[in-house]
């Protein structure tokens, strides 16, 4: 893992597999990455890990796909659905998950600082 001003190089590209997720430790925090096709291009989203419901860390084991067009992951253990973009869950509107920056380049995966 390197860093570049508050953004930290996780992983390679190639180490995300398309329509699934990954688990990534980044400054003691566990953040589930996941990488889909929308459209004609490949996205990446990168969400807290820990599921609120089942209290454990294990979102990034979780199902992806798109609800009214917004890409979303659904949980393991009780199925809520959260939005990958916002963070939101569609199943409880009082609680939402943390969403981190992150953005692909050079073939590498950059997270924000998750502080």
């Amino acid at each position: 893992m390197t860093t570049q001003n508050d953004w930290i190089s996780v992983c390679s590209d190639d180490d995300l597999v398309l329509n699934s997720g990954v688990c990534a430790l980044v400054n003691d925090k566990e953040v589930a990455i996941f990488k889909m096709k929308t459209g004609s291009e490949d996205k990446v989203f990168a969400v807290s890990n820990w599921d609120p419901f089942g209290k454990a860390n294990v979102l990034y084991r979780g199902l992806v796909g798109s609800v009214d067009g917004a890409e979303v992951i659904i949980a393991p253990l009780y199925k809520q659905r959260y939005n990958l973009t916002t963070g939101q869950c569609l199943d409880d509107e009082s609680v939402k998950l943390t969403v981190y920056p992150v953005r692909v380049e050079q073939d590498k995966v950059l997270l924000q600082s998750a502080g």
